[in-house]
């Protein structure tokens, strides 16, 4: 009898659509970063701050990820970004196959940086390559330290990681030496900004970090 190791396959062939998608990257110059977050973090929010800032220097395009709904993406069109929903239809995360119906749908010769903001979840989202350049997570200070060491796998995967609603620390039990703890085990060169959305806090760090990597990717060119 032979078995099907059917996780194995899917993964495989999601490797290699990611592979694909990175190179269509390249190929238009386009910076492409995920965000990954559990529902509520603030990535949504995260956008609509960066969209300001950098609307009129950066053509932005936004790939947004619900389950339903296009609430999100509206919001994000109100702040003059582009935007494409991807509805998943109950998965819990965005895949290279899903990602490969929606970028020929937008014109990448147009594009300079690409955000997509994947399903809120704490771990499916982690286990696709979607093909881009950067993996950011973003973890608010509700949900406290923990989450590294109960979801490893996504901070793991992380090229940054984002603290967002500091403004509730004083309300709310949050750790960030345990946090850093944690990290040094996990990936102990992890960037971390910490930043809040609603007093606009760590903002400016966030979007020079996010100008600098781009800048850094034509400069290897």
């Amino acid at each position: 009898m032979t078995e099907i190791k059917v996780l194995q396959k899917v993964l495989a062939s999601n490797d290699a659509l990611a592979q694909s998608h990175r190179k269509i990257f390249d190929q238009n110059n386009v910076t492409a970063i995920n965000i990954m977050s559990a529902p509520g973090s603030g990535k949504t929010s995260l956008l609509e701050k960066t969209i300001e800032k950098i609307k009129n220097n950066k053509k932005i395009f936004v790939i947004e990820g619900d389950i339903k709904g296009n609430l999100d993406a509206m919001r994000l069109l109100k702040k003059g970004a582009d935007c494409i929903q991807i509805n998943t239809q109950g998965q819990c995360h965005l895949d290279g196959f899903m990602l490969s119906q929606a970028l020929p749908k937008i014109d990448l010769s147009k594009v300079e940086l690409l955000f997509i903001e994947n399903v809120g979840n704490l771990v499916c989202p982690a286990e696709f390559d979607l093909g881009t350049h950067y993996n950011v997570m973003m973890l608010s200070t509700p949900e406290g330290s923990d989450k590294p060491v109960k979801y490893p796998l996504m901070f793991s995967k992380a090229d940054l990681l984002l603290v967002n609603k500091i403004d509730l620390l004083p309300y709310v039990q949050f750790d960030f030496d345990n946090l850093e703890k944690s990290l040094k085990k996990l990936k102990p060169k992890l960037k971390l900004i910490k930043i809040s959305c609603k007093t606009g806090e760590g903002i400016e760090e966030w979007v020079d970090w996010v100008l600098g990597e781009i800048g850094k990717r034509r400069n290897r060119r």
